[in-house]
């Protein structure tokens, strides 16, 4: 059994913040596979159910963010789930919204829910982290994560990049970072030419990992939403750039002038994907 976690603060009054992202990724992903409703348990919420074959329970501490240690912890334990099959899903100020990365272990940059569970159950689980920017002032950085989403942010990338990481949750459950985040990618209309696009127009190079599971636009052919089967190649081409077009609008007003993201740590394993960039 898998262990995928999504850290928030409990409570109607933090259902929309940024630092509830993890909550937000880990329901849309149950609601997706048709996992049961959540029920009480192991200090949190949970949901127990198959994503893709895998057996999964889903879990939303209930501890508060800086006690999620304590939830994971009791449910690992309970359950005999090694620490390698847990992945938690939180959110990343120092990636810029939109920006998706995977990597196992590291450093816990600040983040409260990661040093809890971290000291519960060691540091060697699987993180996705969900980029939400900076606020620019490491003063503000409190109010900004308890902050709720505007309607702009869900519109442009928010809404966008939970439902592609649902749809490829499978991939999420299984430790198949660099596929998951070329899938994702792919969704969002960022994976044509094994590269990833970013908020300014660059380009970065994607992970090795991922380039291995990329398929050849020239052979390959998969059915679209509409039913209709295009050349893999073809369909990248055409995808609507309306999500990028979007997240840059965004970007332009409200990211602080000379802030880059991923700021905080460069041990980044796993590759990336979304509509921000470093």
């Amino acid at each position: 059994m898998k262990l995928l976690v999504g850290l928030g603060n409990p409570g109607a009054t933090y259902a929309r913040n940024r630092h509830n992202v993890g909550f937000m990724a880990v329901d849309r992903v149950a609601e997706r596979h048709g996992l049961p409703p959540f029920r009480k348990r192991f200090q949190g919420e949970a949901s127990e159910g198959s994503i893709d074959g895998e057996r999964v329970l889903i879990l939303k501490p209930q501890t508060y963010m800086n006690e999620s240690g304590r939830s994971v912890g009791e449910a690992a334990r309970f359950l005999k789930i090694d620490v390698g099959d847990i992945i938690v899903v939180y959110d990343e100020i120092d990636l810029l919204p939109g920006k998706l990365k995977a990597k196992t272990g590291g450093g816990n940059a600040g983040h409260n829910g990661l040093r809890s569970i971290s000291a519960h159950i060691g540091n060697e689980y699987h993180r996705v982290r969900i980029g939400v920017g900076h606020p620019g002032d490491k003063a503000r950085v409190a109010g900004y994560v308890l902050d709720d989403f505007s309607k702009a942010e869900t519109t442009a990338w928010v809404d966008p990049l939970l439902d592609a990481i649902a749809r490829h949750a499978g991939q999420m459950v299984r430790g198949e970072q660099g596929r998951f985040l070329a899938e994702v990618a792919r969704r969002l209309g960022d994976g044509e030419e094994g590269a990833t696009r970013v908020a300014g127009g660059a380009r970065r190079a994607t992970q090795p990992s991922e380039a291995a599971h990329k398929p050849d636009a020239s052979r390959t052919t998969k059915r679209d939403g509409d039913g209709a089967r295009h050349p893999a190649g073809e369909r990248a081409g055409k995808r609507s750039t309306a999500l990028q077009k979007n997240l840059e609008a965004w970007l332009a007003k409200r990211q602080p002038a000379g802030r880059v993201g991923n700021g905080g740590e460069s041990d980044d394993g796993g590759g990336d994907a979304g509509g921000g960039g470093d």
